[in-house]
């Protein structure tokens, strides 16, 4: 077992299935202590229970803990216990993600269910956690994004899209909302495609993928204090790209961030 990571300390958000558990599991690997978030403590538990079982990972490096992303409050909730238990975080992975339902659906909160969870919960997350993530050096956020952000477009005065629903472009955008919120200033970030891989939201893309440690292994060498990152770059699985165009611009930064802040009831 390799231990390069050792001693470091990384959130990974969906981490009970997929590349998210994936994730983990390599990250545990190579001797990070990783929070394993789970929809559900039962789901996180049993994630960890079968990473113990089947992965050469000690046991007292896996931490579950849990947030339904459709509600905000258990959002808020979940920061907080990372935060008293937690006061150092090298890395978050917002990794967690739905494909869009194919029929409009609004959360208690109010917000179209795939921007909530693909987002604005990850959004609202970062920003809660930022103390933890900046109280050190080298702390860093990779978001988990997807090739189909460069289809999307953020339908600025209808981010619910409640007068033009398509399960697609509900994800898409929720996708590219995640690319751009990787170049804002407040914390160390970088998003990346880990590739089409064998997953629940496979079908999205039509055609076979990789497996998920394929692509799970992009994301780890992005946690790697000793890989050099720029904030805001965006990363086709191993290769340094330019993201859609004006993804990184200040002024689409700035105008994501007072949405999000609007949409989930905090102010930057």
């Amino acid at each position: 077992m390799s231990s390069f990571l050792s001693g470091r300390t990384i959130m990974v958000t969906g981490a009970t299935s997929g590349i998210g558990y994936e994730t983990a599991r390599l990250l545990a690997e190579c001797g990070a202590t990783v929070l394993l978030h789970g929809r559900t403590p039962e789901e996180a538990r049993a994630a960890v229970k079968r990473l113990i079982a089947t992965a050469d990972v000690d046991a007292e490096l896996l931490r579950p803990c849990a947030a339904d992303f459709g509600h905000l409050e258990e959002v808020e909730r979940l920061a907080n216990r990372v935060i008293t238990g937690h006061p150092y975080l090298d890395v978050l992975v917002n990794n967690a993600a739905v494909a869009a339902p194919q029929r409009h659906t609004i959360t208690p909160d109010g917000n179209e269910l795939t921007f909530q969870v693909n987002f604005l919960a990850h959004y609202l997350l970062t920003n809660l956690l930022e103390p933890a993530l900046t109280n050190g050096t080298g702390g860093r956020v990779v978001n988990v994004s997807s090739s189909m952000h460069r289809t999307a477009s953020i339908t600025w005065n209808d981010p619910n899209r409640t007068r033009r629903y398509a399960p697609l472009a509900a994800y898409a955008q929720s996708q590219l909302a995640l690319t751009v919120f990787a170049a804002d200033p407040r914390v160390t970030a970088v998003s990346v495609n880990p590739g089409v891989c064998e997953t629940t939201l496979r079908p999205l893309y039509g055609h076979e993928g990789a497996t998920p440690s394929e692509g799970a292994a992009h994301v780890v060498r992005l946690c790697d204090p000793a890989v050099e990152i720029v904030n805001g770059a965006y990363y086709d699985r191993g290769e340094w790209m330019e993201p859609a165009v004006g993804a990184t611009e200040e002024r689409t930064v700035k105008r994501l961030n007072k949405l999000a802040d609007l949409l989930v009831g905090h102010s930057a």
